[in-house]
């Protein structure tokens, strides 16, 4: 029997401008069953207000406040630090970074910037890494499914700066632990009895899991054929975010 429940929201919830089929009526069953909940996302391109308006205008019912995301605990740690990045992200994203760029940055902040992924801003980052900053980076996310299709993520570029300049990014989104760790923190419940689902094996799942959560991962959005190969042990793979609350709810009546 599970405590709470951590959500992951592109692609679980929504696949590009449409709710996943039972996934609104999903959620209100899940409430129904007074479990606490989060909605746990890398996103980078929108602030919490505006991932929270998406939601609540596909039907779900979702407030701001229910929202954690990479950019949030990347803006925690570098006012926590006194670091002033630079930052390389979108430009939907900045009220949620506001006042943490400056004209003589001591760090890179790397998000899903987009078209906005110029070589001059990522020469820009490149050689300020060289003189010793270092390189933060709100995910390393390979690809998402955008609404044409499979689209590339911050993980590509996080790894180009990587490699050039000889360093490693600090990661704050999933799978870190540390982001695992805040999240269930203001769930109140122990991370051994929190659920988390995902659509993404390695960020969602074996994250989780790694960070003490329990994971499962649901076949739509990102997945692909042979995700669930790489599945950690006693985490389960389903059809989609509807037939994960079936079994949550099944189990909590056991």
């Amino acid at each position: 029997m599970y405590a709470g429940v951590l959500l992951d929201i592109g692609g679980v919830l929504y696949e590009g401008k449409q709710p996943v089929p039972g996934a609104v009526q999903a959620l209100g069953r899940l409430r129904e069953a007074g479990l606490p909940l989060r909605f746990v996302t890398n996103t980078s391109r929108a602030t919490r207000e505006q991932v929270a308006d998406k939601l609540c205008r596909l039907g779900f019912e979702v407030s701001a406040g229910e929202i954690y995301t990479a950019p949030n605990a990347a803006a925690d740690a570098c006012r926590e630090r006194g670091l002033h990045p630079m930052l390389v992200i979108h430009p939907a994203l900045e009220p949620d970074l506001a006042g943490m760029d400056d004209a003589t940055p001591d760090a890179v902040l790397v998000g899903d910037a987009g078209e906005y992924f110029t070589y001059p801003r990522l020469n820009a980052a490149f050689r300020l890494l060289l003189e010793g900053a270092p390189l933060l980076a709100l995910a390393r996310n390979r690809y998402f499914r955008d609404d044409d299709g499979l689209a590339l993520d911050m993980g590509p570029f996080v790894a180009a700066l990587e490699y050039a300049a000889g360093v490693e990014a600090e990661i704050f989104g999933k799978p870190s632990a540390a982001f695992f760790r805040e999240a269930v923190r203001s769930l109140g419940v122990p991370a051994g009895q929190v659920l988390m689902v995902g659509d993404d094996v390695q960020s969602d799942v074996c994250g989780a899991v790694e960070a003490g959560l329990h994971g499962v991962l649901v076949r739509t959005g990102k997945f692909r054929d042979g995700d669930e190969a790489a599945l950690p042990g006693g985490a389960q793979v389903v059809d989609d975010f509807a037939a994960v609350v079936d079994r949550v709810i099944a189990d909590a009546g056991a």
